[in-house]
């Protein structure tokens, strides 16, 4: 089902098949007709997602068929072998690790990963990780520093899971564990927010030497509807929230907390998966080449600054 601003959109893509599919029964051109249209649609996409809101935006990144996390890790790398178990307590599917290769790079690969269909949604608990996911993370981070492999991460969660058997297990210690393990990485580590990057859980794999973005993607302390619930009591406020909560891209990049945009094709993600997994690809070839180039004194070093950076102050005064 469309968002409710992409109507327009619909129903323009919709005349211009029908228009084809007429053309095509009549054995008649319509090739000028056509055109006029599609050139009418780019137009239209292009103003209708250059003005989109905060919340606006907030629905594009979780619009179904946006790619998710197994879909770059499955397309944008080569001979991916899934790793499985915290070595703990089990395996969370909610976050997928792995070896791959990228060219002739072979890389450790972390993703959150969302179901593409209510089906694989439960079975990846929405994305959203017990504390085995994050172990797993740990794993892989350690298999990293070892064989000296270059880290990439992909965000797309809602935020880990707040359920009791979580807590009993020490979500919040385990969050806070993963937070300073990826900190101390000896290699180069670099993460992408392709769709919804909530709160620690989506911190928990984001401490990187470089943090990009997609253009329609968010990145934020909580979700819209659950700062809505708390501020207001009332979770229908969320769109006020997002608002507040400045949680687009741009927002993001202006406060220096992602690095880049990684732009996506005309109408979101979720209408031209393939694009965005090539422009995806190009990107992290790009960024990590200089990455790897960099000592692991270096590599510390710039990490801590990056995060120590965070934030905005101003003086007040007299003071």
């Amino acid at each position: 089902m469309p968002l409710d601003f992409e109507k327009p959109i619909e129903d323009l893509e919709a005349r211009i098949n029908d228009m084809r599919q007429y053309a095509k029964e009549q054995e008649i051109d319509l090739g000028n007709e056509i055109s006029l249209l599609e050139n009418r649609l780019e137009r239209l996409k292009k103003e209708t997602f250059e003005n989109l809101s905060r919340w606006q935006r907030v629905q594009v990144a979780r619009a179904p068929g946006r790619p998710t996390g197994l879909d770059y890790v499955q397309n944008v790398f080569e001979d991916f072998v899934e790793l499985h178990g915290d070595r703990a307590l089990g395996d969370d599917p909610a976050i997928v690790t792995g070896l791959a290769r990228l060219d002739e790079l072979s890389v450790v690969v972390i993703s959150q990963q969302k179901g593409r269909d209510t089906k694989e949604n439960i079975h990846r608990n929405f994305g959203m990780a017990h504390p085995s996911g994050y172990r797993k993370a740990m794993r892989m981070f350690d298999l990293a520093d070892k064989f000296r492999l270059p880290v990439i991460t992909f965000i797309d969660t809602p935020g880990a899971y707040p359920g009791i058997a979580a807590e009993e297990q020490g979500q919040a210690w385990v969050i806070a564990e993963s937070i300073q393990r990826m900190s101390r990485l000896k290699v180069p580590a670099l993460s992408i927010v392709i769709g919804e990057g909530g709160s620690g859980g989506a911190l928990a794999i984001g401490v990187a030497n470089r943090v990009m973005i997609l253009e329609n993607a968010i990145y934020s302390v909580i979700s819209p509807e659950s700062c809505a619930a708390i501020l207001w009591r009332d979770a229908s406020q969320a769109p006020k929230a997002a608002e507040a909560l400045r949680l687009t891209a741009k927002d993001l990049q202006t406060l220096d907390i992602v690095d880049d945009i990684i732009a996506e094709p005309s109408g979101g993600a979720h209408r031209d998966p393939e694009t965005t997994l090539k422009c995806v690809l190009e990107r992290i070839k790009a960024e990590l080449k200089p990455l790897c180039q960099l000592s692991e004194a270096d590599l510390l070093e710039q990490r801590y600054q990056r995060f120590r950076n965070l934030g905005r102050f101003a003086a007040l005064p007299g003071s």
